[in-house]
């Protein structure tokens, strides 16, 4: 039988434990990364992603699920400011020359600091409902997964939000 002292066990446990992280970590990027099917059937009758939705696709999409999600939410919230929302609330006023893209420069920047720190500082109640219920609802709405601070993909503050710079995260 082999025996192994105390520095043979130590450099075993540590390989394996490298592996073992290494396996753990791949694993939450690859799940961090996965789209959830929440189009309109594709080829194969299946709902297609998010991803796979064409402009039209998109459009109708936005119109029937994320649009009234996100009008019913600022609508309970604040109902005298936001009693007409449409798709300039979050797109700006580029919608009406058909410009949709994210994140829109007419929504307020972000510090870029780690935990929106000012943002909680300056605006607590909004900065919680948006991280709290929109942020999860948006990404669920798309089929995607919620912005996550170790991977640093998914859906978030600044899927939306410009930075102090501009795009941060990948946007």
């Amino acid at each position: 039988m082999l025996s192994l002292g105390k520095k043979e066990v130590l450099i075993v446990y540590r390989k394996h434990l490298r592996f073992l992280l290494l396996v753990i970590t791949s694993a939450l990027i690859f799940w961090g990364c996965q789209s959830t099917n929440v189009g309109p059937p594709g080829p194969q009758e299946r709902p297609l992603t998010w991803a796979e939705m064409d402009l039209v696709q998109r459009k109708a999409h936005m119109r029937r699920e994320v649009l009234p999600a996100a009008a019913g939410l600022f609508k309970d919230w604040r109902p005298e400011r936001f009693a007409n929302i449409d798709c300039s609330l979050c797109h700006g006023p580029g919608v009406k020359k058909g410009n949709f893209n994210m994140p829109a420069a007419h929504l307020p920047r972000l510090s870029g600091a780690l935990l929106l720190g000012p943002e909680f500082e300056k605006h607590p109640e909004t900065t919680r409902l948006k991280l709290n219920r929109l942020v999860p609802m948006m990404a669920d709405a798309l089929g995607v997964k919620s912005f996550s601070i170790v991977t640093r993909r998914g859906f978030g503050c600044y899927s939306c939000h410009l930075g102090p710079s501009g795009p941060l995260f990948g946007n």
